[in-house]
């Protein structure tokens, strides 16, 4: 298979430098896409961030919920988890978000690939001590998932908010590199009786499911028809 997703990844930087570092340089700039205005709506549309970072010389990868603030993104866990603690004094991070849009089937094994949207961060991770940036980012974290639940759902706590560690990562390097299209055979091979094409892969949020134990009269809120509008809206199919 060729044409992978971490062929050519191309970091890109938004600081004044022209040039990023060694290990975000683009290496085939190909499928690369440098401004935030493409890099922003992928991770808008994206679920999940894994979070890259050193711990004990040993590369760790956890994936985590997030929201990003201008330029700043934001995830949170427990104050005791190790994530939490090791990024808590300028660490530097790696952050991926990718979506799935299709399997590229060619005539070829060494031609098939994936359509996809994929954005790689760089950055610094930092303890967020300030109480109101805090808040601000641990509610981001919860409009991102299903806009609109804060005002839905029982306010936090102080004692909630003081458990809970806040990480920010501020963006030195961010890159997007995206596959769209039909495969792409060898000339010769169009003329082999093998189909080609796209298998879409979809994502999408399903109807909503209580718990079982809400009170009498308790209807569904909105923020799950809004999920599910907003990452419909951002869907690569």
């Amino acid at each position: 298979m060729t044409d992978e997703m971490t062929d050519d990844i191309a970091p890109t930087t938004h600081t004044c430098s022209n040039k990023p570092p060694k290990y975000a340089r683009v290496r085939n700039s190909l499928r690369a896409e440098y401004d935030w205005d493409t890099i922003l709506p992928i991770l808008n549309s994206s679920l999940v961030a894994h979070v890259g970072f050193i711990d004990e010389d040993r590369p760790i990868v956890i994936p985590m919920a997030f929201a990003v603030i201008d330029r700043t993104i934001y995830i949170h866990g427990a104050k005791a988890a190790r994530i939490v603690k090791k990024l808590s004094k300028d660490s530097k991070v790696c952050l991926t978000f990718t979506h799935i849009d299709g399997i590229v089937a060619a005539r070829s094994a060494f031609h098939h690939s994936v359509n996809y949207r994929t954005a790689v961060i760089h950055g610094f991770a930092r303890l967020v001590n300030d109480k109101q940036e805090a808040w601000d980012a641990l509610k981001a974290v919860t409009e991102h998932l299903l806009p609109g639940r804060w005002e839905e759902a029982r306010p936090m706590t102080e004692k909630e908010q003081a458990a809970t560690g806040v990480i920010a990562v501020e963006i030195e390097h961010a890159s997007a590199k995206i596959r769209q299209g039909a495969p792409i055979d060898d000339a010769p091979d169009y003329a082999l009786p093998y189909w080609a094409g796209v298998i879409p892969v979809t994502t999408s949020l399903g109807q909503p499911i209580d718990d079982g134990k809400l009170l009498e009269g308790v209807k569904q809120p909105a923020s799950p028809v809004r999920a599910a509008r907003k990452f419909a809206q951002f869907s690569g199919n």
